[in-house]
């Protein structure tokens, strides 16, 4: 190859910067490619995107899309149109999309719109319940990309009973341990758990986003009720996401956890921080995709409440249970930290040189 090729790196909301993240600082030493950020600007607090670019060490992006929060439609159409102006100005030679978010499917549709191949990095995830944007957004995202890169051999599994075709699918491994192993001295090394007095093991960590837990008043009501039973038995630290804590506050629910002795309520955390509270955590309870594969790979015990994962290999292999508000009071009580059965194979913080290593095939398949 006599020129370095273009790859647009897209990022969009919070858990794009660990996925894009390890792979950006393989790619920039490259001597084949030119990476660039591009952040669609989805994400609900933009401070929280410069905690992660200096985590990681990432520059600032080289174009911002600025489409903000929004309806899913709303949030879909302003990065199509947006993005797909960039592209026609200085088209990339490839585009990456991770994860789910609607920025994904908006570049992926771009690029095929255009000509442009497109590359999906967490390829393959499935929850099978189509309530969930996120879900049409990975179904579609996958039918329009050219390259697969899936994290687990269930999710090869369920591009191919989707007809993808086999060459277009390659496991590589989840990157999100990349973006741990990448960061574990400084998560070690960091104040957080300290400075609030937590004793490891002897706390649990909450987060709480998804419409389906936090909208409903009721059920929000409901998950509030069952996090001050649980502080009565183990202290929780409850970082709170933008969302959530509008709709408590709405609600008049969030003086209710304040008020709870055994509850500690932070501002959001960036990624150091949070994990630091992680692994001294003797349990997660969240609604999160990311940290169920966290605590899968360091064995600890991860209750998500949600009715469906598109991560099944973390229910089989790895310490995480699906469980509904109802029962999770008693989930708590009968709790065993435990080690599954290991990490599955290719985690092991070596994804984004194996990412790297298959678009250089297919940049010097399409040179030739």
């Amino acid at each position: 190859m006599n020129r370095r090729f273009k790859i647009d790196l897209i990022v969009a909301a919070r858990p794009n910067y660990m996925k894009i993240g390890p792979l950006y600082r393989v790619l920039r030493d490259a001597d084949w490619c030119r990476p660039r950020l591009v952040d669609a600007g989805q994400h609900y607090d933009p401070e929280l995107s410069s905690v992660f670019r200096e985590a990681f060490g990432l520059p600032e992006p080289h174009a911002a899309l600025g489409v903000g929060s929004g309806s899913h439609a709303e949030q879909t159409a302003g990065v199509l149109l947006a993005y797909e102006a960039r592209c026609r100005c200085d088209p990339p030679d490839w585009i990456v999309v991770a994860g789910d978010v609607n920025a994904t499917l908006s570049c992926a549709l771009v690029g095929a719109r255009l000509g442009i191949s497109v590359a999906h990095l967490e390829a393959g995830l499935r929850s099978g319940d189509r309530r969930m944007p996120e879900e049409i957004n990975r179904v579609l995202t996958d039918q329009l990309a050219s390259l697969l890169w899936t994290p687990s051999e269930d999710a090869d599994e369920n591009l191919r009973r989707e007809g993808i075709a086999p060459q277009r699918i390659e496991c590589v491994g989840n990157i999100m341990i990349d973006a741990f192993e990448l960061m574990r001295g400084r998560i070690e090394a960091d104040g957080t758990r300290a400075a609030r007095g937590l004793r490891e093991g002897a706390y649990a960590v909450v987060t709480l986003h998804r419409p389906s837990n936090v909208d409903d008043p009721a059920t929000l009501r409901r998950l509030v009720e069952t996090l001050c039973a649980v502080a009565d038995d183990l202290p929780l630290v409850f970082p709170v996401h933008p969302r959530t804590r509008q709709q408590l506050t709405v609600e008049k629910l969030y003086t209710r956890l304040v008020a709870h002795h055994g509850i500690t309520l932070l501002e959001p955390l960036g990624y150091v921080a949070f994990m630091n509270l992680v692994l001294g955590a003797r349990a997660v309870i969240t609604d999160s995709g990311g940290v169920q594969e966290e605590t899968t790979y360091l064995g600890i015990p991860c209750l998500t409440l949600r009715d469906s994962t598109e991560r099944p290999i973390t229910l089989i292999k790895g310490t995480n249970r699906l469980i509904d508000p109802a029962g999770l009071e008693s989930a708590m009580r009968e709790l065993a930290r435990r080690d599954g059965q290991g990490a599955p194979p290719l985690w092991d913080g070596r994804t984004a040189p194996r990412v790297a290593a298959s678009l250089r095939r297919h940049l010097v398949q399409i040179a030739e």
